[in-house]
């Protein structure tokens, strides 16, 4: 590895290959731990405020014990300077590991925590919508569990691993996650939307999808451009036969279309205006 790339661990910066953990981390012991993906624009990180008011809502939902001095304005600075250190000023992915300190069992000694910060650089700062249509896949081996940990990015992911060790044995390039009543909950990576005559709909967060920071901004930017958008319908692998087009949703990518599900073709033309839309409000373009 390149020892110029620098990471941070509890506001403090090392080489990226430095040993940092023992086996003792609760995180590799439990995944007693959660994330965020953050993608910066430049050297602004997008919807911050956002992203960490999720992150502190998992913290309290995992009883950790959350300083005075871990504010908003605090990670900023530090993301700042490992960007500066990085080089990465043009566009960068961020992401922001919290886990317990060691010590327990499965009953933790302590509920203190750690963070650390890792970046790595994007192709492109703005929103590019993909040329080709995505494959999409469907993943039944395991159901997502609908409960509180749903809207939380856990570092215990693993139908989320599993789903997409199926997507790459299967030449997916998505694959669609099912809750336990067999309903379309989000995909491997993104929420999903599926539209149908000028209208679009996203599964509600009830069927145990993640509360995902794109998906709101979808929701908002549609609905002020004339777009007719709900979340209130359920839906099962069977609709998306009827559908127009069904595009993906996450920071990193913004929106992805589907351009196949099962023998189902799909267009992109919304997808397209929403790209648009997306850079202009939030990227500047």
């Amino acid at each position: 590895m390149d020892r110029n790339i620098s990471v941070c661990l509890d506001g403090n910066f090392y080489p990226e290959d430095e040993k940092l953990f023992g086996a003792a981390n609760r995180g590799f012991r439990y995944g007693d731990g959660l994330f965020e993906t953050m993608h910066v624009n430049g050297t602004r990180i997008q919807f911050f405020s956002e992203h960490f008011s999720r992150l502190t809502a998992g913290m309290k939902l995992l009883k950790m014990n959350i300083p005075a001095g871990f504010t908003q304005d605090y990670l900023e600075r530090l993301i700042s300077k490992l960007l500066n250190r990085n080089k990465l000023l043009k566009g960068a992915k961020i992401r922001l590991t919290v886990f317990r300190k060691d010590g327990g069992l499965y009953a933790p000694e302590t509920n203190e925590f750690s963070f650390l910060i890792e970046s790595a650089p994007l192709l492109d700062y703005k929103y590019q919508l993909n040329e080709k249509g995505l494959k999409l896949g469907l993943y039944l081996e395991h159901k997502k569990e609908v409960n509180e940990f749903c809207g939380i990015k856990s570092a215990n992911s693993l139908i989320f691993v599993l789903a997409g060790i199926y997507k790459k044995s299967n030449f997916f390039d998505e694959c669609i996650i099912l809750n336990s009543e067999n309903r379309i909950s989000e995909t491997v990576s993104s929420n999903i939307f599926i539209v149908r005559d000028n209208e679009i709909f996203t599964p509600p967060l009830s069927e145990g999808c993640l509360p995902g920071i794109m998906r709101s901004k979808i929701i908002e930017l549609a609905s002020e451009n004339n777009f007719v958008v709900s979340d209130r319908y359920t839906f099962v692998p069977d609709d998306l036969a009827y559908a127009d087009e069904i595009f993906l949703t996450n920071v990193i990518n913004g929106i992805r279309w589907v351009g196949g599900f099962r023998q189902k073709r799909y267009f992109n033309f919304v997808s397209k205006k929403l790209v648009e839309l997306l850079n202009e409000r939030f990227i500047g373009l």
